[in-house]
């Protein structure tokens, strides 16, 4: 797919995390699971159960800490629907470490939205990041995935999947117009966007569809 056409197709791509999180990612960026783990120094056995196995629940790690981060539950990623959806060998375990290792955007305001009003968060606040394209997409295209799909989602349906769903930017199937053969569903960067700031145009606090305060 073509940079031009990917910007000029979605210009704004959004991050919904937890309530509060801004001014935490505004100083020290958006972190992937594994980043924000090498981050806080977790090693060994008591970072598999943060970054190997399912999140039913968001995790507060070194919980009590002026410095703890806390990772967003996996709800609809639980082991035993990812068993029937994986197709190309990959385990449960594999993937939830590719999950892992990136950071999610939505290419979307209404997958924004879908999520924003999903049973289990519709009643929560969140803080929601809005980034500009045109300048957010050069700066990391070398790390850039595209998505077609909701990778860490298998409900209602294990929709099968396999590494192969993210592509990088120009190996992303286009028709001749150059749009895309599936509509793009999440922009993916590996590890961490440490200059988040720098490209973030809104921030808004929202619980549902309503905001409830615009944070910058």
């Amino acid at each position: 797919m073509d940079l031009d056409k990917l910007i000029e197709l979605y210009p704004r791509v959004y991050h919904m995390a937890e309530r509060g999180a801004w001014d935490s990612i505004r100083v020290r960026g958006l972190m992937s699971t594994t980043a924000v783990l090498d981050h806080l120094a977790i090693q060994g056995d008591d970072r598999a159960r943060y970054e190997s196995e399912h999140r039913d629940q968001k995790m507060d790690v070194i919980a009590g800490d002026p410095a703890s981060i806390v990772l967003r539950d996996q709800k609809p990623m639980p082991e035993e629907r990812l068993v029937n959806a994986l197709k190309d060998g990959t385990t449960p375990r594999q993937w939830y470490e590719l999950i892992n290792q990136k950071v999610f955007f939505w290419a979307e305001e209404t997958r924004l939205h879908r999520l924003l009003g999903a049973r289990d968060y519709r009643k929560l606040e969140h803080d929601v990041l809005t980034l500009d394209s045109a300048t957010f997409i050069p700066a990391y295209a070398h790390a850039i995935w595209l998505c077609h799909m909701n990778s860490g989602n298998t409900w209602p349906m294990p929709h099968r999947r396999g590494t192969d769903i993210f592509r990088r930017i120009p190996d992303y199937p286009v028709k001749r117009s150059g749009k895309p053969d599936k509509a793009v569903v999440e922009l993916v960067v590996d590890y961490a966007v440490p200059d988040i700031a720098n490209f973030v145009v809104e921030v808004r606090r929202m619980k549902g569809s309503e905001v409830l305060e615009f944070l910058g």
